[in-house]
């Protein structure tokens, strides 16, 4: 059976993602992104599915420092519609609840009713961890914002369904593997994803990128972050159409290198039909 490590608890949308991808893996919960890193690099997890972004907070920022440096390899996405429940103890009630407890995401996602209700918020460490602890505490007072599949799992109630600010509200997942597995040119729509850093020289980030533009590759994403905390040193994380070994994308990635002091393909995969509305 294969092994996927997801960062935080059973009943979590990165435990859901396992169970709608993944159905006959045995999700290995951790406390942690570097624990769950750490599991595939060490061989105990074949994969792991960390979210990268979200479409209302944007990137996950923890993301974009441990990928790159975790020798891990990009082998798939998912995208998760994401739906929040209002949870709590059975027999409460919504007007009985006073706090609220979820991850800083969640809580940032769910602003209309909390603000409605005038609870009270917890930042919890995720969103089913959050469902755990209101299921130990006991007190009809306390509610969480987490999956549905929290409630089944710790045995909660849902007071109230969809309470999610944006109906656009959507997680994109990537599938990390030990070993890097390319699919073939004619495989499908495929993305690949690197990361690069730009030499400290004027308009060294428009040359880099000329070529993708001359060449007619889609850049889908392109995010800048600092490395070390050096306002001189910025990491570019960029995600295009294609496959490396396409003519046109491997000369804008060769010609990438005379602008840059580091350039690493993540990993090639193919797109999930959620970006084309294939799903």
């Amino acid at each position: 059976m294969q092994h996927i490590a997801i960062q935080g608890e059973p009943g979590s949308n990165s435990h859901l993602v396992v169970r709608e991808n993944h159905p006959d893996a045995q999700t290995v919960p951790c406390a942690s992104f570097e624990e769950a890193f750490t599991r595939v690099t060490d061989g105990e997890c074949e994969l792991a599915v960390i979210p990268i972004d979200n479409s209302l907070a944007g990137r996950v920022a923890d993301i974009h420092h441990l990928l790159p440096a975790s020798g891990l390899h990009i082998v798939g996405e998912h995208f998760l519609r994401i739906r929040f429940s209002l949870l709590g103890l059975p027999g409460a009630t919504l007007d009985g609840v006073r706090t609220v407890a979820s991850h800083v995401h969640a809580l940032g996602q769910c602003r209309h009713i909390i603000r409605e209700h005038g609870w009270d918020t917890v930042v919890a460490g995720d969103t089913a961890g959050a469902a755990r602890e209101v299921a130990e505490a006991g007190d009809p007072a306390r509610a969480a914002l987490a999956p549905p599949l929290a409630a089944e799992i710790h045995g909660l109630q849902v007071l109230a369904e969809g309470v999610e600010d944006a109906a656009h509200n959507t997680t994109r997942f990537v599938v990390l593997s030990r070993e890097a597995v390319v699919p073939p040119r004619d495989a499908g729509p495929l993305v690949t994803t690197f990361v690069f850093t730009v030499r400290n020289h004027p308009a060294a980030l428009y040359k880099a990128l000329g070529a993708f533009a001359t060449s007619g590759i889609n850049m889908t994403k392109l995010e800048s972050y600092m490395l070390d905390g050096r306002f001189t040193a910025t990491m570019f994380l960029a995600e295009v159409d294609g496959h490396p070994e396409e003519p046109a994308l491997a000369g804008a990635l060769e010609e990438l290198t005379f602008f840059t002091t580091d350039t690493r393909v993540l990993g090639t995969y193919p797109a999930s039909p959620w970006r084309d509305g294939r799903h």
